[in-house]
């Protein structure tokens, strides 16, 4: 099929070879992956679906995330540090979202401690590990699952409290909110604003 280097779709440019791999993926490849992401409540949104996906595939978190957006009243810090055990029991019910207890528990949890914080203090915090530019992935094969920022990010998150932010799901916070650029070198997107 491919050898991890960029590939047509059907427009005829070239994107990253996951873009192309469902219909789903493209719009969200090209008008959000890899851009920067600010704002707390943006962040605590991406970090806490990237928790969700841990152990999925982006493919189903991408799906539900509108059923997301409403049940955790579109991941606004302050609103989702008060939902009540009642809340609780309506996520663990409710099928348009990933009914993960753990899951559902972490992002609860992380939203109570980030109430806490000091606006702007997430955002500082995440765009703090953004590493410098390195040279454009040739193929997958070249993009890592984890790095020492994602690897430093993941141990400062655990540090303040949070929960489900391994290596792993920090990295991909990262990538997914643009702190690094890992569209292929060829990729259309790559130099996108």
């Amino acid at each position: 099929m491919t050898d991890g280097a960029a590939i047509a779709g059907p427009d005829g440019a070239l994107r990253c070879p996951w873009a192309l791999s469902t219909e789903d993926y493209v719009a969200y490849h090209d008008e959000e992956w890899g851009r920067p992401v600010h704002g707390d409540d943006a962040l605590f949104e991406r970090l806490s679906l990237e928790a969700f996906q841990s152990g999925l595939s982006w493919i189903t978190i991408l799906r539900r995330r509108p059923g997301f957006r409403k049940a955790f009243a579109d991941f606004r810090i302050a609103k989702v540090a008060t939902f009540t055990d009642e809340d609780r029991a309506r996520l663990l019910l409710d099928e348009g979202i990933i009914r993960n207890r753990a899951k559902i528990d972490a992002t609860l949890a992380n939203a109570r401690a980030l109430a806490e914080w000091t606006p702007g203090t997430l955002d500082d915090l995440i765009w703090s590990h953004a590493p410098k530019p390195g040279p454009a992935p040739k193929t997958t094969g070249d993009v890592p699952a984890v790095t020492p920022e994602s690897t430093a990010l993941s141990k400062a998150l655990k540090k303040q409290g949070l929960r489900f932010v391994g290596p792993t799901t920090a990295y991909a916070l990262m990538q997914a909110c643009g702190l690094v650029n890992d569209h292929l070198e060829t990729c259309v997107t790559r130099s996108a604003p």
